[in-house]
């Protein structure tokens, strides 16, 4: 990759910026759902602009920047901006609240924070001027059509870093639900080792179009309705970005089908890759089968450590299927270690622990990184899992996402991954709920693909007897749902599924 794209080496965002201008000034960088197009020196011109604008409230190097934005032009815009000016980003995600964002910008010490007005149906201003006034110091910057503009020519030159150092320049909080959220701390080096592992695995090159869905506040929402006719127009080649969309582009393809219309959705896709969720091995046969490319390219990691596996467009259909695939870039350091703190051997089952270029510096409250990291400084995840023979990732579950029935611990993720194989399922989660007789039972929330075919709890437990999973595993409550509830980033949100069921029995 370092011949073909020497500028994804940069030391900097800015650096990265500059060196894709001047190499390809008139490419094509953006195009949004209004057909807004942008060359990669308007977007740099725009950048500076902005950098001037932001330069003249007083935003300047290691300066806090909280902003919760939708991913537009005017939020790419500004990251570049922020960029040019040293500044310290603190992306949130949009579907934090008050008690959030307030905690954060709090934390973070923030100086500005920027939001739109209102955004699907949400007072963002409100919000944030309320938050703004019991923080002194704390600026709000309205981002709708408008960004903050002025003349480059009195920018300050920028202040590049010596060699060998890397300045924090970002705080990603990860989205906890019961505690408050952590910000993990990155450098413009730690992401950008995780975007040289991607481009690597899927061959990218000059004539992709990458479809950006996922939430530009994320390390790393997507409307069904409209977005798939702009990513076909647009030529999309890697159909991003992880379950929930996939699944939304198949239900497109089907319905495509349906209405007796040939052909795929998306005539120019070479793969779909994915990451933030768990991903049952049949959407990658659905994926590929019905709408084409290689399927899905999946991949593994987490806010403190991006992209840690990912599978290539390379790998066969069972890596790609069954698997995260190998760690990328090759400096990324895997071990699975079991519970007695030995390292697991092939196959073996344990929790994945990391050292990585892309690893996080640890948590802006450090009273957190002693439980986060073990003795010898790998990061623990969380995750269980295991490295298969040829140095694959297989991902099984969570270490708090497993039901324990009378002592028996059933991955949830197993269950899953067999009923999304049942061809009346659209979408489901298996939970624990509690149980005075077995401590937890499994309960499978699932979604049809049709209404008018329902799905019965002896049919699903015949499948599952079928598919050869053990009795004590068979979930012994079945609840039907319109929808799985998921979050921006596209991870079921199973607290809430677990307190809507917990008294169903």
């Amino acid at each position: 990759m370092a011949e073909k794209v020497p500028y994804l080496h940069a030391s900097t965002l800015w650096e990265l910026i500059e060196k894709r201008t001047a190499a390809t000034p008139d490419a094509l960088f953006s195009v949004d759902e209004g057909n807004r197009r942008a060359s990669f020196v308007e977007y740099r011109d725009a950048v500076l602009r902005c950098a001037a604008g932001l330069a003249a409230r007083g935003i300047g190097a290691d300066a806090r920047v909280s902003w919760m934005l939708p991913t537009t032009w005017q939020s790419m815009v500004l990251v570049g901006a922020l960029a040019r000016l040293g500044a310290v980003q603190n992306p949130i995600l949009p579907i934090y609240r008050h008690k959030e964002v307030s905690f954060i910008a709090r934390q973070s010490k923030a100086r500005l924070l920027a939001v739109p007005s209102v955004w699907r149906k949400f007072e963002y201003e409100a919000m944030a001027r309320e938050i703004a006034a019991a923080q002194p110091g704390l600026e709000v910057l309205v981002v709708d059509d408008e960004i903050p503009d002025g003349d480059p020519a009195a920018l300050p030159a920028f202040a590049a870093p010596r060699d060998g150092e890397a300045p924090l320049r970002w705080l990603f909080y990860t989205s906890g639900t019961t505690a408050d959220p952590k910000g993990a701390k990155h450098t413009d080096q730690t992401l950008m080792a995780a975007a040289r592992g991607m481009s690597g695995v899927l061959d990218l090159d000059a004539d992709d179009r990458v479809a950006m869905v996922f939430p530009f506040t994320h390390v790393g929402g997507i409307d069904p309705a409209t977005s798939v006719d702009v990513l076909a127009q647009n030529g999309v080649t890697q159909a991003t970005a992880g379950t929930a969309f996939h699944q939304a582009y198949l239900a497109a393809q089907r319905r495509r089908a349906a209405a007796g219309e040939t052909g795929s959705i998306f005539p120019n896709v070479r793969s779909f890759p994915g990451g933030g969720a768990p991903k049952p091995p049949q959407l990658h046969f659905d994926v590929k089968t019905e709408i084409g490319g290689v399927g899905i390219v999946s991949g593994y990691g987490m806010t403190e450590c991006p992209i840690l596996v990912m599978n290539s467009v390379h790998d066969p259909d069972e890596k790609l299927a069954y698997t995260e695939g190998r760690p990328c870039p090759a400096e990324v350091d895997v071990r699975v270690v079991k519970t007695d703190e030995t390292v697991a051997a092939a196959g073996e089952e344990g929790e994945f622990r990391v050292k990585a270029p892309q690893l996080c510096l640890g948590y802006l409250d450090e009273s957190l990184n002693a439980d986060a990291f073990d003795r010898n400084g790998y990061l623990r995840t969380g995750d269980l899992g295991y490295l298969d023979r040829d140095g694959y990732a297989v991902i099984t579950g969570r270490l708090k996402d497993v039901i324990i029935r009378k002592g028996e611990n059933i991955s949830a993720k197993e269950v899953e991954d067999l009923l999304y194989g049942h061809e009346k399922v659209a979408d489901v989660a298996v939970i624990g709920l509690p149980d005075p007789e077995t401590g937890e039972r499994a309960c499978a929330v699932v979604a049809l693909k049709d209404a008018k075919q329902p799905l019965s709890f002896a049919e699903m437990g015949q499948y599952l007897k079928g598919k050869g999973l053990m009795i004590q595993k068979i979930p012994e409550q079945l609840e039907i749902i319109d929808q799985v509830p998921r979050n921006a980033t596209g991870k079921i949100l199973k607290h809430e599924l677990r307190a809507r069921y917990k008294a169903s029995r």
